[in-house]
C-alpha cells in the first residue's frame, strides 16, 4: 500500500476521474466532492463528502494528509458570487486547513483562463502579469497568489499548474496548442507533491506541443519530461475545428471563447497591449 495521504478535492469533476486510476497507484487517496461517493473506488481511495465553503469539513478533511491536491470549486465561468464562494472563500478554507494541520504540500490546478487574454501571437512564460479572461480566471489568478503568501510566510511548498485542456487528444485548433494528457499531467503533480526545490512554483499544464504559447522551461526545470505529442493528434483537431463557428474575438486570443463571453472592449488596444509585472 501507498505510504503517502493525499487529499484531492473536487473528486468528483472529470479531470478527477482521470486522475484517480495514475495517482491511487503512487498515495492513499482521501477523496472529497459535495456529491456522494461513486460507486468504483479503489481500496487504496477514500470518500469523505465536505464542501469547500465549510471550515470544519475542510479542517477534518485535512487531517493526517501528507499533500493536498485541490481541483475542487467553480470550473467554469459564472457570476461573480458563484466563483467567489467557491474559488476565493473556499480556496482559502482549504488552504488555511491544510496549513493549520501540518500539510507540507499543495498543488493548486489553476487555469490557463489566468492568462487568457494573451494574443495567441504572444508566447508567454510565468513572469509576465496575469491577463484573466473572466471571473473563473481572475479566482485562478488568486489561487497562485494565495499560493505565493502560504510558500513565503507559513513554509508549505506549492505548486500552480496553469491547465490548459485535459483530454486523450486535442479536440481543435486552440487545444493543440493547450493540450496535456492525463499522464502528463498526473506526471507533473507527482513533481508538485515531491521534489525537494518547489517553493510556490507556477508551471503550465500542456504536453509537448509544438504549437504551445507557453514557455514551460519552469517545468522542465524540476524534471518535467511530457510523454505526450499534440501533433499526434493533428488530424482529428483540424477536422474537428472545421465544425465550429469562427469566433472574432475568442480566436485571437489564448483563453477562446471565455474572452468572447461578454466581450465590450477595444479589440485592437487588447492585442496590441503589452503587459509586464
Amino acid at each position: 500500500m501507498p505510504d503517502k495521504t493525499i487529499v484531492m478535492t473536487g473528486a468528483a469533476g472529470g479531470v478527477a476521474g482521470m486522475l484517480r486510476p495514475l495517482l491511487r497507484e503512487r498515495y492513499k487517496l482521501v477523496l472529497s466532492d459535495r456529491s456522494a461517493a461513486p460507486d468504483d473506488l479503489a481500496p487504496q481511495e477514500e470518500w469523505r463528502e465536505a464542501d469547500l465553503t465549510d471550515p470544519d469539513a475542510m479542517a477534518a478533511l485535512m487531517a493526517g494528509a501528507d499533500g493536498l491536491l485541490h481541483l475542487g470549486g467553480q470550473s467554469v465561468e459564472a457570476d461573480w458570487p458563484t466563483v467567489h464562494a467557491a474559488n476565493i472563500e473556499g480556496l482559502y478554507n482549504a488552504y488555511a486547513a491544510a496549513r493549520d494541520a501540518g500539510v507540507p504540500r499543495i498543488v493548486f490546478a489553476s487555469s490557463n483562463h489566468a492568462i487568457g487574454f494573451y494574443p495567441r501571437t504572444r508566447r508567454i512564460g510565468v513572469d509576465e502579469a496575469v491577463r484573466p479572461d473572466g471571473f473563473y480566471g481572475v479566482s485562478k489568478a488568486f489561487g497562485e497568489a494565495l499560493g505565493s503568501l502560504f510558500a513565503d510566510k507559513f513554509g508549505v511548498r506549492v505548486m500552480s499548474i496553469r491547465i490548459g485542456n485535459i483530454a486523450a487528444r486535442p479536440a481543435d485548433h486552440r487545444r493543440l496548442s493547450i493540450w496535456q494528457h492525463p499522464e502528463d499531467l498526473a506526471q507533473l503533480i507527482t513533481i508538485g507533491l515531491e521534489h525537494p526545490d518547489v517553493h510556490h512554483a507556477i508551471v503550465y499544464g500542456a504536453s509537448h506541443n509544438e504549437r504551445s504559447w507557453w514557455d514551460n522551461s519552469a517545468a522542465y526545470a524540476l524534471g518535467y519530461a511530457p510523454q505526450h505529442r499534440a501533433e499526434d493528434h493533428v488530424d482529428f483537431a483540424m477536422a474537428e475545428q472545421a465544425k465550429l463557428q469562427p469566433d472574432p474575438v475568442g480566436d485571437r486570443f489564448q483563453g477562446g471563447g471565455f474572452c468572447s463571453d461578454g466581450f465590450a472592449g477595444d479589440l485592437d488596444r487588447s492585442l496590441s497591449a503589452r503587459l509586464t509585472r
